[in-house]
C-alpha cells in the first residue's frame, strides 16, 4: 500500500488519481501507523509553508516523516518542507535536504506556472527520462542547489527541481500533472 500524507495541503487527490491510473492503490492518511507500515510514502502538496509545518508539528508528523525508512517522495510543497528552512513565513522545515528555500527574485514573473524542462538528471528517478522532456510547475519558491540536487531547472536562475538523499526523493515539479514524463517518474519511484 502507498500512503499519501494528509496535512491540509492541496493537490492530494490528483496524486491519488495518478497512482490509480498506474494501477496502484493508495490511502490518504495522517495516521502514524499507516504511514510507518506503507511500502512507499508520498508527501505532496500545494499550499503555504508555515501553516503546513504547524499542522505537521501538531500531529507529530514532522518527526514521523524524518524517521521513515521506506522510499518517500515529496512533491512541490513537500519538497520545500523537506529542506532546512523556507523564506515563506520564515519557517524552519524538516531538515532532510541540505538546502534553503527562497522566493524567486522578480515578482512579476512569479509564480513559475507551466511547462519547463530540466538538466543534470541523476539517479533512478529519472531512468528513461530526457533533459529535453518538459514537466509541469506551479511555484513561487525554490530550493537552492545543494549536494542533494539530482536535477536542475532554470527559471530566472538555476534551482533544485529534484533532490535525493538516502530513501528521500523530492520534485519541485508535479509528476502527477506532467503527462507521460511524469508517469514515468512516478513509476520509477514506485519501483524502487
Amino acid at each position: 500500500m502507498i500512503a499519501i500524507i494528509k496535512y491540509n495541503a492541496g493537490n492530494i487527490r490528483s496524486v491519488q488519481n495518478a497512482l490509480a491510473r498506474l494501477g496502484y492503490e493508495s490511502i490518504i492518511t495522517d495516521d502514524h501507523e499507516a504511514i510507518r507500515k506503507a511500502e512507499k510514502v508520498i508527501f505532496p502538496g500545494v499550499g503555504e509553508a508555515s501553516s503546513a509545518m504547524r499542522y505537521l508539528k501538531e500531529k507529530g508528523l514532522d518527526e514521523r516523516i524524518v524517521s521513515l525508512e521506506q522510499p518517500v517522495l515529496g512533491i512541490c510543497l513537500g519538497l520545500q518542507l523537506m529542506c532546512q528552512s523556507t523564506e515563506e513565513g520564515n519557517t524552519k522545515c524538516l531538515d532532510i535536504f541540505q538546502a534553503s528555500v527562497k522566493k524567486f527574485p522578480e515578482d512579476d514573473l512569479v509564480p513559475q506556472m507551466g511547462w519547463n524542462n530540466f538538466e543534470s538528471l541523476k539517479g533512478k528517478l529519472f531512468e528513461g527520462v530526457s533533459t529535453s522532456d518538459d514537466v509541469y510547475y506551479v511555484h513561487s519558491y525554490f530550493a537552492e542547489l545543494c549536494e542533494d540536487t539530482v536535477a536542475v531547472c532554470n527559471y530566472m536562475l538555476p534551482f533544485s527541481t529534484a533532490l535525493q538523499k538516502n530513501n528521500f526523493y523530492a520534485t519541485q515539479f508535479h509528476p502527477e500533472k506532467s503527462a507521460r514524463v511524469g508517469e514515468r517518474i512516478l513509476q520509477n519511484f514506485l519501483e524502487l
